[in-house]
C-alpha cells in the first residue's frame, strides 16, 4: 500500500471531478491516469501501473459517465457518442493532458498522459552531443523511436526547441495533439493539430510543404503516404523530424523501407540512404533505487557504411556497423543498458530481459 492510501476501514468513493484526480496525478508525479468503469482508479507512476488507493471505490458507468460529462465539451461529447473515441488535448489552467475517451463494453473509458509543460533541453535529458550535431543538419531525416510511453514526444520537443533556439527559420509541428507549446525564440513557429486544424498528417504535411517550411516535425508517421511525404520533404531541402513505434535502429529502417510496394523498395532504399541523419530509440527503464526511470537509448548515425547496409537493404548488418561507429557518437540499445547497470542505475533483471541480444548479454553477466 502506497503512502497516499486512506486507512483501510474507510472505502474511499468516486471523487467528484476529473480534475481532482489530475491534480493529485501532478502532485504525486504520475505519468498517467486510467479511470476505467468496473475499475478502481489506477496511475502509472515511474513505469508501474497500480491503483492509486487500494480501498477506492469501483467507478460505476454513471460515475464514468459524470466524469467523462463533465470535462468534456459539446463537439467532443458528440463525436464520442457518434464514433465511439476522442483524443485530444485537455487544458485546464493547472496542467496540459494527452487525453483519450473511449466507449467500452462496460461502459466509458478515460485515459490521461500528463504532459510536462516546461520542454527540457537535450543537456536536462542527458541526451549525448551526437544528438545536437544532428540538429545542425538543415536537411534530411531523423528518427525517434521506441515503444509507447518512452518519452519520444520529450526528445522530439527538446530536439524542436534546441532548433529553435538557435536558428532563424521557419518551424512547422504537426501532432495528435498538441503535447508541448513551443514559444519563439529565433524561430517563427506553427503548430498544427491533426483533427482540429487538419484531417490527417499526410494531409498537414502536404500543406507543409506549401509553407516555406525550413524544419517540418511530424508527430507521428503511422502510413505510407506520410512516410513517402516525409522522405520527399527530407530530400528536397527540409529538415523532418519524425517519430516512429519501433524499437531499434534496425527495425525503424524495415517498418520505413516495408511500407512501400514492392517495386518502389529499391528506390525508396536510394532516397533513405542519402537522406538519413540519424535515428535515436530510447526506452524508459525503471531506476534500481525507485527513483523514476532512466533513459536507454540507442544512437545511429548516417555514414558511408550505415547508408551502404540501407542501400542493399541489409539492415541486420547494422549492429556492427554501429559496434564500429563509436568514435561518431553510434551506441547500440545493449550497450547503453550495460552502461546503466555498470553505473547503479538499472537492475541485472531490466537489464538482460530489455536487451536485443540475450545471449551476449548473459555471457557479459557471467564473465
Amino acid at each position: 500500500m502506497s503512502d497516499t492510501n486512506p486507512p483501510p476501514q474507510d472505502i474511499l468513493p468516486v471523487l467528484g471531478s476529473v480534475d481532482d484526480y489530475l491534480r493529485f496525478c501532478m502532485q504525486y508525479d504520475a505519468s498517467d491516469l486510467h479511470l476505467a468503469t468496473g475499475a478502481q482508479p489506477f496511475w502509472r507512476r515511474f513505469g508501474n501501473l497500480q491503483p492509486i488507493w487500494d480501498n477506492a471505490a469501483v467507478i460505476t458507468p454513471e460515475d464514468a459517465r459524470r466524469l467523462a460529462y463533465g470535462f468534456l465539451g459539446e463537439a467532443q461529447i458528440k463525436q464520442l457518442e457518434s464514433r465511439g473515441d476522442v483524443d485530444f488535448a485537455y487544458s485546464p489552467d493547472y496542467g496540459r493532458f494527452r487525453s483519450s475517451v473511449v466507449q467500452q463494453r462496460l461502459g466509458i473509458d478515460m485515459v490521461f498522459r500528463v504532459i510536462k509543460t516546461q520542454i527540457k533541453s537535450v543537456e536536462e535529458l542527458g541526451l549525448p552531443d551526437t544528438v545536437r550535431t544532428l540538429t545542425r543538419f538543415h536537411n534530411g531525416l531523423i528518427l525517434v523511436t521506441g515503444p509507447v510511453g518512452c518519452g519520444k514526444s520529450t526528445t522530439l520537443a527538446a530536439l524542436v526547441d534546441s532548433i529553435n533556439a538557435e536558428r532563424q527559420d521557419h518551424i512547422i509541428t504537426l501532432e495528435d495533439p498538441i503535447e508541448y507549446i513551443i514559444e519563439p525564440k529565433g524561430c517563427h513557429v506553427n503548430q498544427r493539430e491533426v483533427h482540429t486544424h487538419t484531417a490527417s498528417f499526410a494531409a498537414a504535411l502536404r500543406g507543409a510543404l506549401r509553407e516555406d517550411p525550413d524544419v517540418i516535425m511530424v508527430g507521428e508517421m503511422r502510413d505510407l503516404e506520410t512516410i513517402q511525404l516525409a522522405i520527399t520533404a527530407a530530400e528536397t531541402g527540409h529538415l523532418v523530424l519524425g517519430t516512429l513505434h519501433t524499437g531499434s535502429a534496425a527495425r525503424t529502417l524495415d517498418r520505413v523501407l516495408d511500407v512501400f510496394p514492392i517495386d518502389q523498395r529499391e528506390q525508396i532504399r536510394i532516397m533513405v540512404s542519402e537522406s538519413l541523419r540519424g535515428i535515436l530509440s530510447q526506452q524508459l527503464v525503471p531506476r534500481l533505487d525507485g527513483k523514476g526511470r532512466a533513459m536507454a537509448l540507442e544512437v545511429l548515425v548516417n555514414t558511408p557504411a550505415v547508408g551502404n547496409c540501407v542501400r542493399e537493404g541489409k539492415t541486420f548488418m547494422l549492429a556492427g556497423v554501429m559496434q564500429t561507429g563509436k568514435s561518431v557518437g553510434m551506441i547500440t540499445m545493449d550497450d547503453s543498458l550495460r552502461n546503466l547497470y555498470a553505473s547503479g542505475q538499472i537492475s541485472r533483471e531490466e537489464c538482460e530481459s530489455r536487451a536485443e541480444d540475450k545471449i551476449i548479454m548473459r555471457k557479459f553477466f557471467d564473465s
